[in-house]
This record gives C-alpha cells, structure tokens and sequence, in this order.
C-alpha cells in the first residue's frame, strides 16, 4: 500500500474528514475501484491505479535525482498523461506546465526562470523545448505511455542515469506543488509559486461551491499549462472521488462527440468556448438531448449575460460565473448553485477566501463603492518569486490587490467593472472596456466582441471595438456604433468598430485588450 493510501477514506464522508493540505493525501479521496481518468477510446484509470501510478512515478524521479523541491518543466498534450503528470510529478516535485505551443526562445527564458533541474517531454515528440533546455544544459525526461493502457498511466522511456535524490518521498503542505507565470501583457511575467497547502485549498473551495462527489463527472477541455484547467477541473474532481474525462484540448467540430462519450455532469471552460459551443448548438440537438448536465461553469474571463442565458436555454442547466486568477490558485468567488440566487453580470460571491474592496490608501470600501478587488485566504500564493517590489506592489495588510476594478452589492456579490491596467482614458473621461462589450452584444447580429483603447493623437486614448458577426447575420461598423450610441453616452461609443471573421486570442482562448489596436493596426 502506498504510504499515502488511507484505507479508511471510503468509508467516510468529506464532512467528517479533514481537508487535505497536499497533494498526496488528497487523491487518496475516491474509492479504489471508482474512476480518476478517462479518455476516447482508453481504458479507465480507477483511484486505486492513480495511487500506485503516483508511488511509482515518484519513486522513478527519486531514482532519477529529482526529490521535493526540485522543479520539473511539463511540456506535454493535453490528455490524461499530462494531467496525471501534474499531479503525480507535484506529489514529489514542484511542477511547472508550459504552453507546448511557445518557440524556443520563450522556452528558453521559462526554462532559466524556473531553474528546471529537469524537461518532461513525450517521446519522439519534436518540440523547440528540447532545443531550449539542450541550450541551457537542463536535463531532458522523455515519457511514453501504452494506447491500451489506462488513461493517464506512462513510464520513463529510458533508465535512471543520476544519483538518486537525497530528498526522496512525497510532497509536504509547505511544499511548491506549481509554479506558473502570470501573462506579461504589460510587463515581465512574474513567477508565481504555489504550495500544496495552496491548491488543496482550492480545490476545497471549489469542491463546496459546486458540490462536487464521487458520482461528478467532468469534461475537460481547458488546456492543462493553465490553472484553470488544472485546478477546477483535475484537482477539485479528484478531491471529491469523481472522474475527469480528458480531451485532447478544445475543437468545436469535436466538443459534442466528447459530451457524448464523457456523459459529463458538468465542464468548465472560457466565454469563447461556450460560444464556439453555441454556435454549433443546431447541429447537435440529438446529443444536447441525452445530456445530464447538472450545471456548466465559465471561467477566466467575463462571461457576456447574453450567452449565459443562450447556454441555459440550450442545456437546461444552470451556468455559474466564478471569478479566479493564477495568484489566488484559481478561484476567488463563485455564483452559487440554485436555489441560492445567480446574478448575470456579476461574478458572485466569496467562494473561499476572503474578499473585500479597497481604496488605493488601503481602505476597505462599504457595498456600492467602486474599488480595487483584494483577497486573503489560505489558497494565496505566499508572493511572487525574487520580485520584492511586485510583492510590495500587490500585497497591502496582508491582502493581495489583483488589479481588478469593482464593487460588492449589499448581498455580498461582486461586480467586475474592469481591469485596472484596461481602463480606456479618453482625455481624462475613464471608460470600463467590458460595459461597453455587454451593450455591443445586445446586438442581434454580434457573436462576440472585444473592446479596446486606441491611440488618438490629441485624446491620448480612444474607444475600439472588433467584432465577430454571428453566422448568417449581416451589419455595417456604422450601424453597431449606431447601436451604441442609442445605449451609451457618447464619449462611450466607439470611434472605430473593426469586423473579423476570428478575433485574436491567447493561448487559453481568453480575448486580450492590451495591445490589440497594434496587433490589429487599429490606429
């Protein structure tokens, strides 16, 4: 049995047990028959595969010279072998997933950044990261794995070549377990680690606000170098003994066979998956109507009012907002499940950390006050890595400040108005880019849109907009700022709309304001 096997975890409830402060302990929850991982067309991995995969998997690092503390970089697919390799790497190790899309000079600054001892690769995989880390002198692990076998088992490709680790054995609560950089949209990414203690913290939460057990199933298709993906979907299922069916990323002509074949409680994902979901909605009526949705989660990103209804109407299941961000280990608050009140447009309440509005003196504001949203609480990360004056930047009284803009309502939900740092001053007139974005979807012709500032030579910033029409629907620039301009003042209304058959988006599928006017040569 391995040491972090507890024999006497199935027969107990969450309510009568305690919460688990590493990773470890934690996939120690479901049953040793119930299933952890799926896949199309794989073999299921059960808890009880899961827990010696894991033991095995840590004890191979160890082999290897890789022991607690030591930091892995996991450039993998999406699929069940990265996420087993994120939780059975961190249940020894500090992980860090990187996006396998990046060339081999952004490898090369993650990988010195995180001073990697060691590159997870699959084997015979072509990726600049090897080129990255042969560069830098960093180890290189390759992983393979059997089609037949079950979802999420591999094994190293070659034999241990090292000393073993003189720190063997599994991860502790103060142990990192990820190490994830912020986005870098208007500066050097910031490194961002975070213990064990911190995402078992939120997978907590998460397992409260949903309601999560044993009999969950979710469908992920958020990528698994995000902390989204890895948090709500991975860690918190397995938190609460349920099944994560993994596929291999996000492709609307797919998503409706996975839902099929994963017959999913529920999924997480982006505005712009749910609207790719949407509009392919028509041609897959027969498996909407076999669905047992018990609800659909929107993340990362603000989710328009008018999809969240289109997607309710759609699956007959509720659609909870949740509000999160890399430094808080994912989530922060959550729209509740009925029968407690959802609040289209707002973004819920506190869902396990505490979270207050503040002034720039540190004044904490009374509901109604527009202020910056600040949070404590044990999912936090403990500061940024070697970045003393981003840590006195972002930290004040032992609240995190996350630059984003907003107020609470007597009931205790949130509204995000913007993000500090996308705030459009057009000549000294502050405009909020996402309350521009909510009226130009109320246009009957818009499926999607991203408001932006533009230069202006004497205003300094000016209102932009690009939007994606819906499929068969016809409108001119003109008669969208027409459209505004009925519904905002008119400084609001935006001085150019671009239309565009796709919209840039990051590599999580998030729309970006910064520096799209340059990116589209918006001027």
């Amino acid at each position: 049995m391995a040491e972090w096997d507890n024999p006497v975890t199935n027969a107990l409830t969450h309510a009568r047990m305690p919460i688990p402060t590493d990773i470890p302990t934690l996939i120690g929850t479901g049953a040793p028959g119930d299933t952890a991982f799926s896949a199309p067309n794989r073999p299921d991995l059960t808890y009880g595969g899961l827990r010696r995969h894991t033991e095995a998997t840590v004890a191979a690092l160890n082999a290897r010279g890789i022991g607690r503390g030591d930091r892995i970089a996991i450039v993998l697919p999406n699929g069940p072998e990265m996420a087993s390799a994120f939780v059975s790497f961190a249940a020894g190790a500090a992980t860090a997933p990187l996006n396998p899309a990046y060339r081999q000079p952004e490898f090369e600054f993650y990988l010195s950044d995180l001073q990697a001892k060691a590159l997870v690769v699959a084997e015979g995989e072509d990726s600049p990261a090897r080129a990255a880390a042969t560069t830098l002198g960093i180890r290189i692990l390759e992983i393979t794995h059997d089609p037949t076998s079950p979802a999420g088992t591999f094994h190293f490709a070659s034999e241990p070549a090292s000393t073993p680790t003189t720190h063997p054995g599994p991860a502790t609560p103060d142990d990192i377990a990820l190490l994830l950089h912020t986005s870098g949209t208007t500066s050097r990414p910031k490194l961002v680690p975070l213990l064990h203690r911190n995402v078992c913290a939120t997978a907590e939460h998460i397992r409260q606000t949903l309601r999560l057990g044993p009999a969950d199933r979710c469908l992920n298709v958020m990528p698994l170098f995000h902390i989204h993906g890895l948090m709500a979907c991975v860690l918190s299922t397995l938190h609460a003994g349920g099944s994560v069916y993994c596929a291999p990323g996000f492709n609307a002509l797919q998503v409706f066979s996975w839902l099929a074949d994963a017959d999913p409680t529920w999924y997480s994902a982006v505005p712009t998956m749910h609207q790719a979901i949407l509009a392919r909605a028509a041609r897959n009526r027969d498996i909407i109507a076999r669905l047992r949705l018990r609800f659909i989660r929107s993340s990362s990103a603000a989710l328009p009012t008018r999809v969240m209804a289109e997607l309710e109407d759609l699956f007959a299941a509720p659609v909870v907002e949740a509000y999160a961000m890399t430094e808080a280990a994912h989530q922060m608050t959550c729209n509740p499940l009925p029968p407690a009140p959802r609040k289209p447009g707002t973004v819920g309440i506190a869902a396990g950390p505490d979270v207050s509005v503040m002034d720039p003196g540190g004044t904490h504001l009374a509901p109604g006050d527009e202020g910056e949203i600040v949070i404590r609480g044990p999912n936090v990360t403990p500061g940024y890595e070697n970045n003393e004056a981003a840590n006195r930047e972002n930290f004040t009284h032992g609240w995190f400040r996350t630059g984003d803009q907003g107020f609470r309502d007597p009931d205790g939900y949130f509204t995000i108005t913007g993000r500090l740092k996308e705030i459009i001053n057009r000549g000294g007139e502050k405009i909020s880019p996402r309350e521009v974005d909510e009226v130009l979807m109320d246009h009957p012709a818009v499926q999607q849109v991203v408001t932006f500032a533009m230069p202006h030579p004497k205003l300094g910033e000016e209102v932009a907009a690009a939007v994606v029409l819906r499929e068969g629907a016809e409108a001119s620039q003109g008669a969208i700022r027409e459209f505004a301009a009925g519904r905002l003042a008119g400084f609001k209304v935006p001085r150019k709309v671009v239309i565009l058959d796709e919209i840039p988006k990051g590599p999580t599928g998030k729309l970006r304001r910064i520096g799209l006017a340059d990116q589209l040569g918006v001027t």
